[in-house]
């Protein structure tokens, strides 16, 4: 098995509110850990462990690719002894972040020494027109500084390699302006660790002690377990648009390029898209009248995010022309329908099969939500003619608003629990569907791979639970099954985090963490060799069960609710459905039979293993695990068909018999 390695190119969606959160202080650090152990399910204080994982992660989110430390350096902070760490936690209570400050200036010799190795190999970039390098162990700290070195080697041939592909980089001056790039990317990320600004001067000391402190707190957050973090502004806006599905903007998305700032987006019913003004790949050179010739890529996202007027005005040039161009374009609320769900059908005898690809699970206001889609879909489909089957694909989604996974489980269940939440002292709250009818009941597929997780794995778990669904896909999910509180969607929060509070499990009493859901049927994904879940991130909470619930006892709720609910909701309880389950060895064989004869699913599978095309599996064969998914929903739809004219025969046959 390998470890799937996955480069994260960020890019920025443009020009939306923050809220003004506090300039954060040394000295408040232990106060805001004190405020994230109140919430968190497990940790309370800091302790010697914590402490430890702390450092640790410190020194992880500065060399993240183990580019700039010596194993050396960084050992004695790594394997502190018990009566360093009790010392460190002792000073930690007190206000005292020593040890961090040792690690600061520790990381600011390293960028002076890793700039003296990158202008060393200039020269030798220069003379050279192939970029192969020996493909190196990156997971341990380098050994001495020529093991530094070769590592800034392959670096930097692999950034020049990647920009020969895009940007054609064969004479000298653009191999100049690649390397120019390649020093300016790091400069900005180096400068702040330096405490300088952007433009090389020094930082003001109230800067200093708000950049220290942010990330010392990342480093504590993440050391409570897998998923408690303390975000910057920008993190926790990107976080709240891929939550919400909206932003106020002008809709255009931009990377650094060796020509400059580049548009290599723009967002479908946007400002810049309704205005066709604005084309992929053009070049933008000045905001609201400014230059961006000398400005870091930071200070331009900030000119795209000023408040100061509900404009902005771009000077453009086009990828393969001089001419400047001047737009105007009126900031406006942006949809992104792009996230959302899409779906399609397949023809079935006088109807259609739907499949539906949702991504994540969204909501904003009463206007925007992945339930809200799912019927509107399932709506105009069935306009349409008859739907036999449905295929709901939760392959990449990573979650999101787990009021939305309690409602899309319940458009295919009557009333029931859904989910349930235990958090800190075993205190359990109860999620359920409470309307009496499912908005689908018929044959259903879920389509999971190693990437569905949180509230995905919740509505594959519920169904599968209920006998409602088949699950398909590789051989588990992702295993997320902690619950978080966050601050990012609430536009009055002085500080972003999201601290894990508690775990949720569904009616059989299984929770999701580590184990993940289980496929019913394996439809192996590119995914399906590759480590990747909870269990191989650091610190994950543990997997347990609790009771049951399909016999709701409304253990939480007060005596007058109790009422209303035993009148109308118990009596339209979701009864566990053992059909498909009876059906699964002949729906397991079949489907396992046609993935062994279909050659392109067997040479798709062989591929899969090499880490080098995973990734472009899908483009080469199609959608092999959407096809099959099909198959499924076809032999579920057969079944229930024999079944339905076997249970009217024999009902003919004793009516026969009766008369």
């Amino acid at each position: 098995m390998k470890t799937i390695k996955i480069i994260l190119s960020i890019t920025f969606f443009l020009n939306f509110l923050f809220a003004e959160t506090i300039s954060l202080k040394k000295e408040n650090i232990p106060v805001i850990m004190d405020r994230l152990f109140g919430y968190h399910i497990e940790k309370k204080e800091m302790s010697a462990k914590i402490f430890q994982r702390s450092v640790k992660i410190y020194i992880e989110l500065f060399d993240q690719e183990k580019i700039y430390l010596l194993a050396n350096e960084v050992g004695p902070y790594l394997q502190m002894s018990k009566k360093d760490l009790d010392k460190a936690v002792a000073d930690y209570k007190r206000g005292n972040l020593s040890i961090f400050e040792e690690l600061n200036e520790l990381f600011q010799k390293s960028i002076l020494r890793a700039k003296k190795v990158r202008k060393s190999l200039k020269e030798e970039v220069l003379s050279t027109s192939s970029y192969y390098t020996t493909e190196q162990d990156f997971s341990r700290y380098a050994r001495n500084e020529t093991d530094l070195v070769s590592r800034n080697r392959q670096r930097l041939y692999l950034f020049l390699e990647f920009h020969q592909k895009n940007a054609n980089i064969n004479s000298k001056e653009r191999k100049l302006l690649a390397l120019k790039l390649f020093e300016k990317k790091h400069r900005q990320y180096e400068n702040p660790y330096l405490y300088l600004t952007g433009n090389e001067s020094a930082m003001s000391e109230r800067d200093i002690d708000h950049f220290f402190s942010q990330k010392v707190l990342k480093a504590m957050a993440k050391s409570l377990d897998a998923h408690t973090t303390f975000f910057t502004e920008e993190e926790a806006t990107e976080m709240r648009i891929n939550l919400e599905k909206k932003f106020e903007g002008i809709g255009v998305v931009l990377t650094e390029s060796i020509d400059g700032v580049m548009v290599t987006d723009i967002v479908t019913g946007s400002p810049a898209d309704l205005s066709k003004q604005i084309k992929i790949n053009d070049l933008v050179i000045e905001i609201n009248g400014r230059s961006l010739k000398n400005l870091q890529f930071d200070e331009v996202l900030k000119l795209m995010k000023s408040k100061n007027n509900d404009t902005i005005r771009l000077g453009l040039i086009s990828a393969n022309g001089k001419k400047k161009r001047v737009i105007t374009l009126t900031k406006a609320p942006i949809v992104m329908d792009d996230d959302r769900l899409t779906y399609e059908t397949e023809s079935f005898g006088n109807g259609y099969i739907a499949k539906l690809k949702l991504k994540s699970f969204y909501e904003s206001g009463t206007d925007i939500s992945s339930e809200k889609d799912i019927r509107d879909a399932l709506d105009e489909i069935s306009r349409k003619g008859p739907i036999y089957g449905v295929v709901l694909d939760l392959r990449d989604n990573a979650g999101g608003f787990l009021s939305q996974a309690v409602k899309v489980t319940g458009l295919f269940i009557s009333s029931g629990v859904v989910v349930i939440s235990k958090y800190s002292g075993d205190a359990l709250q109860f999620l359920r569907k409470v309307d009496v009818k499912p908005y689908y009941n018929g044959p259903l597929v879920i389509l999971t791979s190693k990437l569905s997780a949180s509230a995905a794995e919740i509505v594959a778990q519920a169904l599968q639970d209920y006998g409602a669904a088949i699950i398909a896909g590789d051989e588990r999910t992702f295993g997320k099954g902690s619950i978080q509180y966050q601050t990012v969607t609430d536009k009055n929060a002085d500080m972003f985090f999201k601290v894990t509070v508690g775990k949720y499990y569904t009616v059989s009493g299984k929770t999701t963490q580590v184990e993940g859901v289980k496929a019913d049927i394996l439809v192996p994904t590119a995914l399906a060799p590759f480590n990747i879940g909870e269990r191989y991130l650091d610190y994950p909470l543990p997997s347990d069960r609790i009771d049951p619930a399909y016999q709701d006892r409304l253990s939480d709720l007060d005596e007058q609710t109790k009422g209303w609910f035993k009148h109308n909701y118990l009596p339209f309880l979701q009864r566990k459905i053992a059909y498909w389950q009876r059906m699964l060895p002949l729906l397991k064989n079949n489907s396992d039979s046609r993935i062994k004869n279909n050659g392109a699913y067997q040479l798709f599978l062989e591929n899969s293993k090499k880490e080098n095309l995973w990734r472009e599996q899908n483009n080469i064969y199609g959608d092999l695990q959407m096809i099959q998914a099909s198959e499924i929903i076809k032999d579920m739809i057969y079944m229930e068909r024999k079944t339905k004219i076997d249970a009217e025969k024999a009902f003919s046959k004793k009516a026969y018999f009766q008369k």
